[in-house]
Formats: structure tokens, C-alpha cells, sequence
């Protein structure tokens, strides 16, 4: 039965994919110190080899007859750029090239009208899996490449949200005082910026936190899928993270195969182990809230002192607590970025310090223009 346009193209994709691997894997052979490491490689792109091969016979079968494949552009421009950076460099490339071939090939097995692009998808699949196992252990990785999962927390939330309403709404209160306008519309401008700026962060936060969520979601399904499709992958998947917790290997295999008959048992381990996935904490409707007050809090900071003083007075004050709090705000942020806390803490008081300036200044030239 003749392939349709877009069924040929997903195929002839995978074909040359394979292939880029098998030359990669050769020129990252070519490039390793250690014997065992570069036969390790060496073995995988004849794996890889072979998998031309299939894909070869299977386009024939369908009627199309393809030469000898030639290394792609990207294929050549990634083997120039490992010669001169080593291992290091084409290592994990192809991890998470493999990763990716992994999750290609289950979308294929789910999707190919014809039993034969099914069962070959298949088998590349759980091949391919392999051989992201292998090397996320040459890697020094224990997590399944084909997965994505990275999360936040609530102090960053509110942090960051904080931050984010302090400075934007400093910068707006300094723009509004530059103009030189009557004292209660700087009130007013505040409030409304604080009003907004909150809307919008806690928005942010809860699309986040949502698109987050369906993440976590399509990861589990996708686990449970390839629970499915290739237990034995995942069987040996979850005996090696008992062997990286010190367990012996055969008591290990047992652990795994015990865990394995039972498949909601096998998907809660792999969720925990491999996904890093924890019970969610927060909704998103709880995130969204959580980062709407915050930064509301932190876009308060500037118009407080306009409720209590007026003039000069409360322009100055408002001006010393929003550069206190940057400094404060900065110093937080360094839990989070690694920093130290005073060069964190200047970073962000040099930043206020510059968004009131600007804001300052644009203020008192769009009063002159007008």
C-alpha cells in the first residue's frame, strides 16, 4: 500500500535520524580516551546501523526505495564541533537525541496505520531506551531522558512576584512624580498600577502553574504507556535506581520484578524515582492567588507613603523603603540563584536605583512635550 506525503516524510526523518546517530556515534568513538567507553559506542552505532536497515526495508516494502544515506548538514556541523570539544560535548547531544527517538518512536507505535510501521516503532522504541539508559549511565544520569520535569515552589513565588510588583510599580510612581502632576493623582496612579500588575502576575502564575500541571500529567501517561509497551525496560530502569541506592544486583532485579507484577505499584515508582514528581502541593488557582498577592504587596511598597505624607516628604520615603526593599528583595533571591547575599542584594538596588531614574526622567520629558 503506497505511503501518503506525510507518512513518507516522518519515515524518511526517522531513517536519516538514524543514520546522523550511527555517524555520531563513530565520530564520539573516535574522540573517547577510555577502550571500554569507545567500544560501547562502537557497538551502539552498529545498532544504530541496523536500525537504517530496518527502516530501509520498510520504506521498500511500501514501494520506496531509497540510496545510501549521507550525514546531514546538522549531523556534520555537530561531529565538526565534537573533534574540537571531545566527549563532553557529543555525549549528551546524544542522549538526548535518543531521548527524543524514544518518544518519536512511542507517538509512531501509537499512531501508524500499518502493522508493520508499528511493530518496527516498537522494537525502536524499547532499542532506543536502551541505549538512553546506557548512556545516561555513562553520563552520570539516573533520570530517563525523555522526560521533562522541572518545578517551582511557593517562597519563589512569592519572591519573585514581590519583585516583580515592587519594581515595576516604583517605576511607574517615579514616572508619575517626574511629571510634576497634583499629588493625589500619584495615589491614584500607584493603586491602579498595583491593581494591574497584581491581575497580571497572578494570571502568569496560575497559566503556569496549569500548563505545569499538564505536563506532569502527559509524563505520567507517557510512563504508564511505556510500562505498557516495554516492561522489561522499565523493570531494568527501576532495578538500576535500586542499584544506585546501594542495593545488590541480583536483590535489586528481585525488587524490580516484584514491583513490576503489580502496574499502578511500577508506575507510582517510576513517578517518584525517574520523574521526580512529588504529590502537588498547590492548585493552580492557589499559585495564581499566591503570586497576585505577592506582588500586590510588593507594588504597595512605593504608594504606601502617599497615603500617610504628601509632597517631597512622601516622594522621599516612598523612594527609601522601595530601595531598602530592593536590597531586600535581592538578597532573597539569592536562595534561589546561588548568589551571594550582599552581591544579590546590590544587584537589585543598583536595578530599582535605575528604573526609578529612567521612569523619573521619561516622566518629566513626556510633562514637557505635552
Amino acid at each position: 500500500m503506497p505511503l501518503d506525503r506525510e507518512t513518507l516524510h516522518t519515515w524518511l526523518d526517522h531513517w536519516q535520524d538514524e543514520y546522523d546517530a550511527a555517524y555520531l556515534y563513530l565520530v564520539l568513538a573516535g574522540q573517547e580516551p577510555d577502550p571500554k567507553r569507545k567500544d560501547v559506542y562502537i557497538k551502539l552505532a552498529g545498532v544504530e546501523e541496523r536500525h537504517v536497515q530496518m527502516w530501509e526495508q520498510l520504506l521498500a516494502e511500501h514501494g520506496n526505495r531509497v540510496g545510501r544515506p549521507r550525514p546531514s548538514v546538522n549531523a556534520r556541523l555537530r561531529a565538526w564541533i565534537g573533534r574540537r570539544f571531545g566527549p563532553n560535548y557529543l555525549l549528551p547531544l546524544l542522549l538526548r537525541e535518543e531521548g527524543q527517538e524514544v518518544k518519536g518512536y512511542m507517538d509512531l507505535h501509537k499512531q501508524a496505520s500499518f502493522d508493520d510501521a508499528r511493530e518496527v516503532s516498537l522494537k525502536l522504541a524499547k532499542e532506543s531506551a536502551a541505549h538512553a539508559e546506557t548512556l545516561a549511565a555513562l553520563a552520570g544520569r539516573a533520570a530517563e531522558p525523555w522526560h521533562k520535569t522541572e518545578s517551582g515552589g511557593f517562597l519563589r513565588n512569592v519572591v519573585y512576584g514581590f519583585n516583580d510588583g515592587l519594581t515595576a510599580n516604583f517605576g511607574l510612581v517615579a514616572g508619575v512624580i517626574g511629571a510634576a502632576v497634583a499629588p493625589h493623582m500619584v495615589l491614584l496612579s500607584g493603586i491602579a498600577g498595583m491593581i494591574a500588575d497584581a491581575l497580571s502576575m497572578g494570571s502568569s502564575g496560575y497559566l503556569a502553574a496549569k500548563s505545569e500541571q499538564e505536563v506532569y500529567d502527559h509524563e505520567i501517561a507517557m510512563e504508564k504507556e511505556e510500562i505498557r509497551i516495554m516492561p522489561e525496560v522499565e523493570e531494568e530502569e527501576i532495578a538500576l535506581v535500586y542499584q544506585t541506592k546501594g542495593i545488590e544486583a541480583g536483590i535489586a532485579r528481585k525488587m524490580a520484578a516484584e514491583v513490576m507484577r503489580d502496574s499502578q505499584r511500577a508506575l507510582d515508582e517510576q513517578v517518584r524515582e525517574e520523574l521526580k514528581i512529588g504529590e502537588a502541593h498547590a492548585t493552580p488557582f492557589k499559585e495564581g492567588w499566591l503570586t497576585g498577592v505577592s506582588t500586590a504587596v510588593g507594588a504597595f511598597i512605593p504608594v504606601a507613603p502617599f497615603l500617610l505624607f504628601s509632597g517631597r516628604t512622601a516622594a522621599w520615603i516612598a523612594f527609601t523603603i522601595a530601595m531598602l526593599s530592593h536590597f531586600a528583595v535581592g538578597a532573597a533571591r539569592s536562595v534561589f540563584t546561588g548568589r551571594g547575599v550582599i552581591r544579590s542584594g546590590i544587584d537589585m538596588f543598583v536595578v530599582g536605583l535605575g528604573v526609578a531614574g529612567v521612569g523619573y526622567l521619561v516622566g518629566d520629558l513626556v510633562a514637557k512635550i505635552l
